[in-house]
């Protein structure tokens, strides 16, 4: 909404644009877990960091109202499967007896991730005046852990299985 706003569309229509943007990632959640049961869960995370990427890509290259309802709705796409595929990669990847600690560690630096990204952005916006180097700072973040689960997933091989009855 303070982006919207800071670039001259009302705060409301802003608002409007968070509610796409949770709408689409509502709806996708159900996607994503059908994609998780084909290809799983570190495949998942892949692509969904990907998608991420491309929504905030998206945020920096358009400023009009119309684009950015459609940035919005793709970046909640690639927003709203991460974390689950995160904790069906844990599963997949580890023992069950140890999903009682892993998990929540997982959760517990994912969602401070998130956190600190939404105040590393504020405090970016106050030190320059703009968002285009949150949204930049943020790309080089997810292009970080793109590598990171890339080099994961390749390590691993391909992961095609069919799906679960």
């Amino acid at each position: 909404m303070a982006f919207c706003s800071d670039i001259g569309i009302l705060a409301s229509r802003g608002a409007l644009m968070l509610s796409v943007l949770l709408a689409t990632a509502f709806l996708a959640r159900q996607l994503w877990g059908w994609v998780a049961d084909r290809i799983g869960g570190l495949n998942t995370v892949l692509a969904g960091s990907a998608c991420q990427v491309l929504g905030m890509a998206g945020f920096l290259m358009t400023q009009d109202e119309a684009g950015l309802f459609l940035v919005a709705a793709a970046y909640g796409l690639g927003f709203s499967g991460i974390v689950p595929a995160y904790v069906l990669t844990v599963r997949e990847l580890f023992p069950a007896r140890e999903a009682a600690w892993r998990v929540p560690v997982l959760l517990f630096c994912s969602l401070g991730g998130m956190a600190a990204g939404a105040w590393l952005a504020g405090f970016l916006y106050d030190r320059f005046g703009s968002y285009a180097i949150a949204w930049e700072v943020g790309i080089a973040f997810n292009l970080a852990n793109l590598a990171l689960v890339g080099t994961l997933a390749l390590r691993q091989g391909p992961r095609l299985r069919p799906a679960l009855a």
